[in-house]
């Protein structure tokens, strides 16, 4: 889990949902990139982020784009955060005697629907065999989590707007990942809401 480094945290505010991820891929103490996104799309409204070790990363990630696909086209709709979170879940089982060195972290927002028009940010969390977590505040995850709870557990509120959300969740990464050897190198930060998704990409230290 800590080869080659790396955290991710998610938030919930309201009526949005942010997640985000530093950039550095390395090989314990030495670095070789500063690109490597751990952060990936499901659709406009999903989001996941695949913390730990590389190789697992885009084998894991093509893995749940071919499995959403398939389901996309047997149901003929978005799959729901909910369905995400029990499909990864499902997947990381599957392999649980030899598992994903891998715990991800998903967050999203249900499409609004007749009987539920106003549903609810959602983000949830899981081990290396699929065993999930749904938190109503803040999901971490990576080799700086430990740090990542601390300064979340500070920072956080509820009912926070995109743009306070998209503070607090840039200011706990940056500040626990300056507490870490193995995450940093910039940041990579998603806001989700109804009708946008905003991605910005932050500079920090990098030595």
């Amino acid at each position: 889990m800590e080869l080659n480094g790396g955290s991710v945290v998610a938030m919930i505010g309201k009526d949005c949902v942010a997640i985000a991820s530093d950039l550095r891929l390395g090989n314990q103490a030495v670095g070789i990139a500063s690109n490597f996104d751990k952060v990936f799309p499901v659709n406009d409204k999903l989001y996941y982020g695949l913390p730990g070790l590389a190789t697992d990363v885009y084998t894991l990630r093509e893995h749940l784009r071919f499995r959403v696909n398939m389901y996309r086209m047997k149901e003929e709709r978005e799959i729901t955060p909910k369905t995400f979170t029990h499909l990864v879940s499902s997947t990381l089982y599957e392999k649980r005697f030899g598992p994903f060195f891998i715990e991800p972290v998903v967050a999203g927002l249900p499409t609004p629907t007749e009987l539920d028009p106003h549903p609810k940010p959602f983000i949830s969390t899981m081990d290396t065999i699929g065993c999930i977590t749904t938190p109503k505040d803040f999901a971490v995850a990576g080799t700086a989590a430990d740090k990542l709870y601390g300064v979340a557990e500070g920072l956080w509120e509820p009912d926070l707007e995109p743009e306070d959300l998209f503070e607090t969740v840039s200011q706990t990464l940056l500040n626990a990942v300056d507490r870490d050897a193995l995450s940093g190198w910039g940041a990579v930060v998603h806001i989700i809401t109804q009708d946008k998704v905003i991605t910005r990409t932050l500079r920090a230290r990098m030595d």
